[in-house]
């Protein structure tokens, strides 16, 4: 059982993770055996200890040192867990933290595209998106309405950034993902993806595109989703490595959704068995 840890000062070193360390210094990408993440609530914390993540720290405010126990005694007892006053937290991280409770975990080795492929039938790809809420959203998404894994291009957004974290409730520990190599994208990604027999959907604004819910669309055993950024979509080079475009129908003169909306409806028609 991790061990409790009494603090009496916010400058201690060992808090730097909580507040004081930007994302990319979590990231520690020149040293990845380093690399950190947060990991806010209960239910996050839980999600993230189930699925095997090692925990370097917890930190709690006294009232909820009680009722955080069984966590706690699920990690080393080399594990340490500072405690501080409720208000001393919050000042510490700068918000109000509803469940005052946070865990600093060492953050996972990315796995091989082909790992996250093998045995998958429902793939979702996202290029360059910029939000990491709309990626936690999309995560959490993915993970309810049927997808088997996620594929990034190289500037996307950091699914375990402490917001993606959050908003994920934990689901970017549970859906397989990795990030596609700068080389790979998009062309390489889209020919592995067609030889293990995925199609290649786009959901995109193009003239060409079909509803989501035309009764004579036939994408196969196997489909890949891909979503582009919040601001301009899908790029050419992307678009034209896919085999269709979709869209969903819309009311109103409304041409589009946000893509977290936007994916948790395509999940949900083209996901289902």
């Amino acid at each position: 059982m991790a061990r409790t840890v009494r603090l009496e000062s916010l400058d201690d070193p060992r808090l730097d993770a909580y507040a004081r360390l930007t994302e990319h210094q979590l990231r520690s990408r020149l040293e990845p055996e380093r690399a950190m993440l947060v990991a806010e609530s209960r239910n996050v914390i839980d999600v993230a200890l189930a699925q095997g993540l090692e925990p370097l720290s917890f930190l709690v405010d006294e009232s909820h040192l009680a009722s955080a126990a069984d966590l706690f005694a699920r990690a080393p007892e080399e594990v340490p867990v500072f405690v501080l006053p409720q208000e001393q937290l919050e000042r510490l991280c700068g918000f109000k933290v509803t469940r005052g409770l946070l865990a600093c975990f060492r953050r996972p080795a990315e796995r091989g595209m082909a790992e996250i492929l093998d045995g998958a039938r429902n793939v979702v790809v996202l290029e360059d998106l910029v939000d990491v809420t709309n990626v936690g959203a999309l995560f959490r998404s993915a993970a309810a309405l049927g997808a088997d894994a996620v594929l990034l291009s190289p500037r996307c957004a950091d699914p375990l950034c402490r917001r993606a974290v959050r908003v994920s409730m934990g689901t970017v520990f549970q859906v397989p993902w990795t990030r596609v190599e700068a080389g790979a994208w998009p062309a390489a990604c889209a020919d592995e993806l067609r030889a293990r027999g995925f199609s290649l959907s786009a959901l995109a604004l193009t003239d060409d595109a079909l509803p989501i819910d035309d009764p004579g669309l036939d994408l196969g055993q196997r489909r890949a989703l891909f979503f582009g950024c919040e601001g301009w979509g899908l790029t050419k080079a992307t678009l034209a490595a896919c085999d269709q475009a979709l869209i969903i129908p819309m009311a109103r003169g409304v041409d589009s959704l946000n893509v977290a909306a936007s994916s948790a409806v395509a999940f949900w028609q083209l996901f289902r068995p």
